[in-house]
């Protein structure tokens, strides 16, 4: 009777060690399971974030870029039409001139809310129209010339011009990490002249010494 009750107990002993270990093993596998799905749930969060954002941009953008085709529109009709200045080419310099700088003031400040250098945005802006306007004032001007109406190549100029510089300013201009790059890149090599130009001075101090002590000995 003894052995079979030791018996007994023992596959119950090992009945209950089986048990102990099986739970702790649902519990890592349900731990597991909680933590994929609150990963999952915040990636989801950040994507709706990312896409209102994204969203809010654009309707920014296209907010302060009607205002700043209003402006350049009416600075073109003053121009070209009211005041009778028919040099296309030139009324449109001057009405793109007054847009740009209207619209990178506010899509600055206001849509994006972010530049790591106000100079880097203004040259990278800047270096975006050296591109665009002497293309746009070929273009537009050889349009021009071939009878189209100049209002309306105007307007189509600036259609190109919204969607183009939408772009180039979200993923360049106000993007901080193409300008933190840019910005480090001229920080490094403005370090390395820096040592260069001591390393240099260096040198010459030490042959002015050994000038020195030579013409003592």
């Amino acid at each position: 009777m003894n052995k079979k009750e030791n018996s007994v107990s023992s596959q119950e002993n090992g009945q209950n060690k089986d048990e102990t270990t099986i739970k702790p093993s649902l519990n890592q596998k349900s731990e597991q399971t909680d933590a994929l799905s609150l990963n999952d749930e915040k990636q989801q969060n950040s994507q709706n974030k990312n896409t209102k954002q994204n969203f809010l941009q654009l309707l920014k953008f296209v907010g302060f870029s009607i205002s700043a085709g209003v402006i350049q529109l009416l600075s073109f009709e003053l121009l070209f039409n009211w005041i009778g200045w028919k040099v296309w080419w030139a009324s449109y310099l001057i009405s793109i001139v007054l847009s740009v700088l209207w619209n990178f003031t506010f899509n600055r400040k206001f849509t994006f809310k972010s530049a790591s250098s106000i100079s880097l945005a203004m040259t990278l802006v800047f270096l975006y129209y050296c591109a665009f306007t002497p293309l746009s004032i070929f273009g537009g001007g050889a349009l021009e010339n071939a009878g189209w109406d100049g209002t309306l190549v105007t307007v189509l100029m600036m259609i190109i011009n919204f969607v183009t510089e939408f772009l180039f300013d979200k993923f360049v201009v106000f993007n901080d990490k193409v300008t933190n790059k840019i910005l480090h890149k001229n920080k490094q090599s403005k370090t390395d002249k820096d040592l260069e130009q001591t390393s240099q001075e260096n040198e010459k101090q030490e042959d002015i010494l050994i000038e020195n002590t030579s013409k003592e000995n």
